[in-house]
């Protein structure tokens, strides 16, 4: 029997199958989450010396060897980093699909024998 035509009546593997393709659109993934902080510089000039207009302050958070760290993210990669953060979300999203169908079928395998 093909490989195809077993996976085609069944949907739990045509599923995982094309979770699987789709990993490599994850290459690019970064881990941690994005923080938008507003602040104040600090001069007393500067227009949010009032408290009201302050300046946006862009950072990415993640856990490096079990302790949180900040990175600076220029404004000039905000859309890039938040993008790349989501694919990382999609991918737990994909890899917990990917699981629940491997414990499904392993249940349904398990109850044969």
């Amino acid at each position: 029997m093909d490989v195809r035509t077993f996976m085609a009546g069944d949907p739990d593997l045509q599923l995982r199958g094309q979770l699987v393709r789709r990993l490599g659109l994850f290459r690019e993934m970064l881990p941690g989450s994005f923080v938008e902080n507003k602040r104040s510089c600090g001069r007393p000039n500067c227009h949010c010396a009032d408290g009201k207009s302050l300046h946006t302050q862009y950072q990415i958070s993640v856990l490096i060897d079990g302790q949180p760290k900040t990175f600076h993210v220029p404004k000039s990669m905000v859309d890039q980093v938040r993008e790349m953060i989501r694919l990382r979300q999609r991918f737990e999203e994909a890899a917990a699909a990917i699981c629940k169908i491997n414990l499904r079928r392993f249940l349904k395998e398990r109850e044969k024998s």
